[in-house]
């Protein structure tokens, strides 16, 4: 940009703004949706810029003071975050999707949100009545005084639901016959354990620990992921946290690695396969889990694995790490379970054979369907088949639950589908033992599962499971369990 203003005299705003739409040409042309939505960061951060450099005061929502529902091509970051809930009542957005940050975001605000209508803003003018259902994703225009009654009445259910959510905070997961499930929460950082307290998690199913290495430009070192496991585990006050080891590549890549690029990284060089190749990483962040371990309850989890082989290398360097540390002299907690992710298809097949050799189990749905489907599910031409209910999916999770509890072993689930209210009776059914969800799903699945008797859905097990198609399986779970 300084090249462009010094050798051809061009001035600073232009200057910004040539090289800012290079970025994000180069970001919308990426075959990654979650990549290719970071384009509108970069709009953002460049009209925030070019405004000072103007000297012109752009809109600020923060001093909205109306009620309104917001109707935009797209909301930033930094727009969504001054949204005053007081007012604000929902917004919609022609372009997003559930990986864009304006997404993201209202689903932690609680604000109803729908985006990627295409045609929104081209349909509604100011001074409008719309309804934004963020439960079903609608945007009813110019409504009925019927249809607002209606949705009135919906608002206020809703409401009172929450108020009646919020009484199960502090009881446990039990079924109406009396047998206990864990429900526990998927979380990316230590400051999100205070959702998933106030949400009543009865502990971290999924710690993705690769949001410790993304966002910067070198690996964190040995001290910075201990602060972070450290303060993880005290938050918890001894309530389970199970860590996932890094999970770099397929939609999550670091830069700073300078990793060659691969046709199919879903299919490539990522999670354990490259923590076993740069052991160096490996090593690092298995040293400060275990310094971290005595702080609370500990439990490790490799992702992506393929074969037994891979699971005994990825043990023997962690139990040589830990041999180091003891040696040493620093403590380290002597009861930590070690337990794979199951997201591969080869490996819940041979799941009676890993058994054997894991502590535990964590199913990881959103990429075991897609490896079992044939289905990338970042892109929507093929998203009819991310099927969760397929008979096929529902096969391969009863295998691996079968085989966990056949040597005396527990099977979790980490993946969109745990914390499903159409998945929950059927996964009661199969016998899993923990659920682990967005800390905002908790309360609701606590109240749907007390409701449930695991006796009466293990009658239609096997019906389930020999069932043809995902339209049959949903037919019945919504006819047998008042879904």
């Amino acid at each position: 940009m300084k090249d462009k203003v010094q050798n051809e005299g061009v001035n600073a705003e232009f200057a910004l703004k040539e090289t800012a739409d290079m970025f994000v040409s180069m970001f919308e042309s990426m075959d990654n949706e979650y990549m290719k939505e970071r384009a509108a960061d970069i709009r953002d951060v460049t009209k925030r810029v070019i405004s000072h450099l103007l000297g012109v005061e752009i809109p600020n929502p923060s001093m909205i003071s109306e009620e309104v529902v917001i109707i935009a091509e797209d909301l930033t970051p930094s727009d969504t975050a001054q949204l005053n809930r007081q007012f604000v009542k929902g917004f919609t957005t022609d372009i997003g999707g559930r990986t864009s940050h304006s997404a993201i975001m209202a689903r932690s605000m609680e604000i109803p949100a729908v985006v990627g209508t295409k045609e929104a803003r081209s349909r509604i003018s100011n001074g409008t009545m719309v309804i934004v259902d963020g439960l079903d994703g609608e945007v009813i225009i110019d409504p009925s005084e019927e249809t607002i009654a209606e949705y009135r009445s919906k608002q206020e259910q809703y409401a009172q639901q929450k108020i009646e959510w919020a009484k199960l905070v502090n009881e446990s997961t039990v079924t109406k016959d009396g047998v206990h499930v864990e429900l526990a929460a998927n979380i990316g950082t230590p400051e999100d354990v205070k959702g998933v307290l106030e949400n009543g998690g009865e502990g971290v199913g999924l710690y993705r620990t690769e949001f410790l290495y993304m966002g910067r430009d070198q690996l964190p070192t040995e001290e910075e992921q201990f602060t972070a496991y450290k303060t993880v585990l005290q938050k918890m006050e001894g309530k389970p946290v199970v860590v996932r080891t890094l999970d770099i590549g397929g939609d999550k890549e670091l830069p700073y690695l300078h990793l060659p690029k691969e046709m199919n990284p879903f299919l490539g060089f990522r999670a354990i396969r490259l923590c076993l190749e740069e052991q160096d990483i490996f090593r690092t962040q298995l040293r400060a889990l275990l310094r971290a371990s005595t702080f609370g309850n500990l439990k490790i989890m490799f992702p992506m694995i393929a074969t037994l082989q891979e699971f005994r290398s990825a043990k023997s360097i962690l139990l040589e790490e830990k041999e180091k540390l003891v040696s040493e002299g620093t403590e380290v907690a002597g009861d930590i379970e070690i337990g794979i992710m199951v997201e591969i298809p080869s490996t819940a097949v041979l799941a009676d054979v890993f058994a054997k050799e894991v502590d535990f189990f964590s199913i990881g749905t959103n990429d075991l369907i897609q490896y079992t489907m044939a289905a990338d599910r970042m892109n929507e031409r093929v998203s009819y088949l991310y099927q969760p209910y397929n008979p096929a999916i529902l096969r391969l999770v009863s295998n691996v639950i079968d085989a966990a509890h056949k040597e005396g072993k527990w099977a979790g689930m980490c993946g969109e589908m745990a914390g499903d209210p159409i998945a929950i009776p059927i996964l009661l059914g199969l016998g899993l033992d923990e659920f682990s969800m967005s800390a905002t799903s908790i309360l609701p699945a606590r109240s749907q599962i007390k409701e449930l008797s695991k006796e009466d859905i293990q009658r239609f097990k096997e019906e389930i499971l020999s069932m043809g198609t995902t339209e049959e399986v949903v037919e019945l779970v919504k006819e047998k369990f008042n879904v």
